[in-house]
């Protein structure tokens, strides 16, 4: 019974031990992350999409396009700093002499940084990198992409909805892409009355880089103009 005893305290002081490890880790993370968003002496917009989309396609030149105009605009691109739409908007900004911003994540496959940002970060953490993409941001945009694109996108739904940050302007582009998603978010979730009109309202659909921008900086000008006032 004694060996147990002791056995038991060894481990429990082993989980101690690791659990001290990994708060300093994760804190370290945020603090790093905080420090990178505090570089950032623009607004910005943070812009999400496939990893696995490809130079050439529509949706790669299309994110580009949209970070050159956001550059255009003043504002900063912040991605996730892979490759795909994240490349693609990076190096949409770069071109266009913006701050061009990239979140990474350490990943078994798929994910090294592109080389078209100013200032990175390599997170080893999702959840610590997704607050990095709301602390930076005036709005959202998603492109066309898998789990990793629609959890950042209910991500910032879900903070808005809650009223845990402003109201930002979530933009999707490619109506053919995301069209049947808000028809199921109208017909299931809006009907059964699980969220309200106005949450639906959050959703701008566009296949314009020109209207994503309009979208998100006019937003922008206006909340710094109700402030200021």
């Amino acid at each position: 019974m004694a060996e147990r005893h002791e056995l038991d305290r060894r481990v429990f002081r082993h989980s101690q031990e690791t659990f001290a490890t990994d708060v300093a880790l994760i804190a370290s993370e945020f603090l790093a992350g905080f420090k990178i968003v505090a570089q950032i002496d623009r607004p910005a917009v943070s812009i999400f999409g496939s990893a696995r989309v490809r130079e050439g396609t529509a949706t790669y030149e299309s994110a580009r396009a949209t970070g050159r105009a956001f550059a255009e605009a003043g504002f900063a691109v912040v991605t996730g700093g892979g490759p795909g739409v994240m490349e693609a908007a990076n190096r949409g900004c770069k071109e266009a002499a913006g701050l061009s911003v990239g979140f990474n994540i350490e990943l078994p496959h798929e994910q090294g940084l592109n080389p078209w940002c100013d200032l990175s970060l390599t997170f080893q953490h999702f959840y610590a990198r997704k607050v990095m993409f709301v602390k930076a941001a005036e709005g959202f945009v998603n492109f066309p992409g898998g789990f990793g694109t629609q959890d950042e996108l209910w991500e910032a739904l879900t903070l808005i909805q809650t009223g845990k940050i402003g109201v930002f302007p979530v933009v999707l582009f490619d109506s053919d892409y995301w069209t049947d998603m808000l028809e199921w978010l109208r017909e299931e979730m809006l009907e059964d009355g699980l969220i309200s009109p106005d949450d639906v309202e959050l959703l701008h659909l566009t296949d314009d880089p020109h209207e994503v921008v309009e979208l998100v900086v006019s937003q922008y000008k206006a909340r710094v103009a109700e402030g200021s006032a």
